[in-house]
């Protein structure tokens, strides 16, 4: 069993990879914003809890979120987890660690994605996806093949997300690096840190996190 965290900025292409370790090494994606959604709509003593806080439009506690994932981590029969979204402060590291160790399981790796800002934001401010098919284009790297239609399905329905602006982009980065900054020094200090190249082609940062998953 291998359980991973994922970190990156925006449009670093976590999501991209999470998705291929899914399907290439049967590893389940837990997503803290699915698993809310998941347990409110469950009926179970948690989920009523989480609704109820949820519908007073509080945010939920770190021990909620932790006993989300210590339901999931203790029916696990897989190959192990990504965590998605979690942790996000310094406490929320300290409570999956012991939670982990209280499991008999391990965290294996801490894979940072890490990007030069100048082209992340050329990479994600060029693209669009078909809002039909959800194929994503670039305005430099990969355009339609005939302006404004879709080369899978043939539609017209191109979007770009709304966020997808420099200056958004910009403000969500520096939240990332401000909030996850800690992140990145403590799993370094506990020796779980792992550094590959974000920018790379979609198979080759597949290839080096695959390489770093497998050394163990």
């Amino acid at each position: 069993m291998i359980n991973v965290i994922l970190l990156g900025p925006p449009g670093a292409g976590k999501g991209t990879q999470a998705r291929r370790l899914v399907e290439e090494r049967g590893l389940v994606q837990l997503s803290t914003g699915d698993m809310l959604r998941e347990a409110k709509s469950s009926g179970t003593e948690m989920g009523r809890r989480v609704a109820e806080v949820m519908d007073r439009g509080e945010l939920v506690t770190d021990e909620i979120v932790i006993g989300l994932i210590a339901e999931k981590l203790e029916g696990a029969t897989g190959g192990g987890f990504i965590f998605d979204g979690f942790p996000r402060t310094l406490a929320q590291a300290d409570a999956l660690s012991e939670l982990l160790v209280m499991l008999g399981q391990s965290l294996d790796a801490v894979i940072e994605m890490r990007v030069d800002d100048a082209a992340l934001v050329a990479r994600i401010t060029g693209r669009f996806t078909c809002g039909n098919c959800g194929e994503v284009y670039h305005d430099q790297t990969k355009p339609t093949k005939a302006e404004g239609v879709c080369d899978v399905c043939g539609s017209s329905d191109l979007r770009r997300r709304p966020d997808d602006t420099e200056e958004a982009l910009r403000t969500r980065m520096l939240a990332y690096y401000r909030d996850t900054s800690p992140l990145i020094g403590y799993y370094y200090a506990h020796k779980k840190l792992r550094v590959v190249d974000g920018l790379g082609s979609i198979d080759a940062v597949a290839a080096d996190i695959a390489k770093v998953l497998d050394k163990g």
